[in-house]
């Protein structure tokens, strides 16, 4: 079992789960963060620290169909984070929005602390 990010970071994207993962397992989007559930070693640490929520073991079936997109992005072309970083200004205005994904998504990837 993996850990993993869902919907309700895109547009957060709070950063307080990347301090204090141990092994250094996050990713990051433009717009949200994803973990590489090859690299996670299911602590569970993050899940408490993330504000909005995001954060789910991926045995709960609403993060079951964030498994795969947490993989591809972990393992392509969004750059590993080690150190917490700014959340976007208007983070607060997006926390509980639904269908973030289809709405705000986007497959670039972040700048990478």
């Amino acid at each position: 079992m993996a850990y993993v990010v869902t919907e309700a970071c895109i547009k957060c994207k709070y950063m307080d789960c990347v301090e204090v993962c141990p092994v250094d397992c996050f990713y990051e989007g433009e717009n949200m963060l994803v973990i590489n559930p090859d690299e996670c070693i299911d602590c569970g640490v993050c899940e408490p620290e993330c504000p909005a929520e995001a954060i789910l073991p991926d045995m709960d079936p609403v993060a079951e169909k964030w498994a795969e997109l947490n993989r591809q992005y972990s393992t392509g072309s969004w750059p590993n984070i080690t150190r917490k970083g700014e959340a976007p200004a208007d983070a607060e205005e997006f926390q509980g929005v639904e269908n973030k994904y289809e709405r705000y998504f986007s497959s670039e990837p972040g700048e990478g602390t």
